[in-house]
Formats: C-alpha cells, structure tokens, sequence
C-alpha cells in the first residue's frame, strides 16, 4: 500500500465516508485500500447504461463488497442522453446521485479515485486550452461540490503503482473502452504524453512539481476571496464600493465576481471567463444587467448584486450598510 494514502487518510479515521467506485483499476484499488485500512466506508456505484458491459461491471462490484462486507449502493442514470457533450453529461449526472446519497445519508465526504496520471492530464488538457491559474492547478486534494467536500487520496499516486498492486493481488477490473477512443482529447494527452520526457526531458515528476505549487497559490487565493465575499455578504448584503473589486489584480478581480455571482445566483457552475471579463468592463462606469441568474448594477461609486428579479434599490441597503473603510 502506498504510504502517501495512508497519511492522507489519517485524518479521516473514524469518520463516516462514501467512495466512488466504477470497477475500474483505480477505484478498485482505492476500495481495497480502504477495506485494508479499516475506513468506515460506503460503495457507490452509478450504471449510465452507456455499454453492453456495465451490467457485468455493476454485479461484480456488488460481488466484491459483498465479499469485504461493504455497504454498496447502485444507482442507474436512466435520463435521456444527450447527442453532444456526452462524457461531461455523465460526469454531471454521476456526481448528482452519489452527492444526493452524501446528503440524504449524513456523510460528508466522497472519495474519488484520481490519481497522478489523471492529474497530468488534466493539467495538460487546461493547458491546451490556454486555462489560467484555476485549471492548471488541475485537482485538489480536497474539493467540494453540490455542498459535498470530495477528496482525492490517490493524487500522488501513478496508474502503474495501482495497476502493479491490482495485478500482483489478483483483483479483477475492468477497461472502459471508452478510455482507447480516440476522439477524446484525454486519451489523445494519454497516449503521447510520453513524447514530453522522450523527446524534451520533462517528467512526470516535474510536471506533477509544477501542478503542486500551482494548487498552493491556488489554495491561498480561495482563502483571500472567501474572506472577501463573507465581508460582503456579511457586513454590506450584496452591495460594495466598486474599488473594492478594482483595487485588486485581474485575477483576482475575475474570481471573486464570478463566485459572488455563482453564490447570490444560485448555480451550480461558475459564469464563463469572456462572460466575467465583459462584465467586469460593463463594470467600469455606471451600468445594469444581468448574468449568471443575477441582475448586476453600478450606480456612481457602489456596485450591487441581487437574484434576477429582485429590487436594484440602493437607499434602503445604503441606509443599512456599515461604512466601508
């Protein structure tokens, strides 16, 4: 077992925990390495009845917790799938069942079974499409979505550490032949990453160096704009001087309207980097409309941010405010 799991996961002793677990090499890996642990774990397997396989995949993850005395929960994703942007669609829909069962069930945390390579290629496909400090900072090791904190305990570890202690323990997985198809850019990165250290000398390792330095300013800039938006909603409601927003760096600037407006909006996923931009330079003088289920207005020096449909009026929360120093 790797010892760089078994140190993440010391802080989650004793602590109720749900894991993802397609059948595949590394999340039976994880699985097993959970069951050798003694974590308190619960299986959760989603169906999306896209192959002829997954039925076969389904029962022998049923087997197999059966056999370690897991609690295991199938779910089937039985909406009608979309002709375009299918892989992102089942994405979405996965982590909607298993984070719904997260929350009907009191569990906090769901892992996840990324590991290293995963992260490289994520890295590599967010640099292709020219992604700033967010997307190439890749994965984290702890994350939340749909309220649901997930964690990624195999990080730091390769596919090739995974594959070795599947194939050397005789636990059985399953290839998605989706993971050979071509047409995804993912397994274009995958199959010729190798050309970066053949061919340039770059390394896995340098690579993976540059992600975790990365997700540490990453880290430090989630911190500062948290305590930003709490300020605000919790000091001003929804209004602050616009040089609160302009005094800072671009980037900044661009993540702390996007997550004031993702939060005050409701949605699930953050406004689109040109829609932020363009907003931002709306923002400028006086100005109103609306993005991301808000309706966003500047009036002399103030900015104001309220759910689409709501009242802009700024004199009764003027009258409210605390002064802003």
């Amino acid at each position: 077992m790797n010892q760089n799991f078994i140190d993440f996961m010391k802080k989650y002793q004793n602590i109720r925990l749900a894991v993802g677990v397609s059948g595949g090499v590394d999340s039976m890996c994880l699985l097993y390495w959970l069951h050798e642990i003694g974590a308190d774990v619960t299986c959760l397997h989603v169906n999306h009845q896209l192959r002829p396989e997954a039925d076969i995949e389904t029962e022998y993850v049923k087997d197999v917790c059966k056999k370690l005395n897991i609690d295991c929960h199938i779910f089937y994703w039985d909406d009608e799938k979309p002709e375009t942007g299918l892989e992102a669609a089942a994405r979405d829909a996965r982590y909607k069942m298993m984070t719904d069962f997260c929350h009907e069930n009191n569990i906090e945390y769901l892992l996840t079974a990324h590991q290293s390579d995963d992260q490289i290629e994520t890295f590599l496909m967010n640099l292709s499409r020219g992604s700033g400090l967010y997307g190439l900072s890749a994965m984290l090791p702890q994350s939340e979505r749909n309220g649901i904190k997930i964690l990624r305990p195999l990080l730091s570890v390769s596919r090739d550490e995974i594959m070795r202690y599947c194939d050397d323990n005789g636990i059985k997985y399953f290839i998605d032949s989706m993971n050979s198809d071509e047409h995804y850019t993912r397994v274009k990165i995958r199959k010729n990453r190798h050309l970066l250290n053949d061919d340039l000398g770059i390394s896995d390792a340098r690579l993976l160096l540059a992600i975790q330095n990365l997700g540490r300013t990453r880290e430090w800039m989630d911190k500062y704009i948290s305590s930003r938006i709490d300020l605000v909603i919790r000091s001003w409601g929804a209004m602050f001087v616009a040089s609160f927003l302009f005094d800072e760096a671009e980037e900044i600037r661009l993540k702390f309207l996007g997550s004031l407006i993702q939060m005050i909006g409701g949605n699930d996923y953050p406004v689109r980097l040109n829609s932020l931009k363009k907003a931002l330079c709306n923002l400028q003088s006086d100005c109103k409309f609306t993005l991301g289920h808000c309706t966003i207005r500047r009036l002399n020096d103030r900015i104001l941010i309220v759910p689409e449909g709501k009242r802009t009026s700024f004199r009764k929360r003027h009258e409210k405010r605390k002064k802003y120093i």
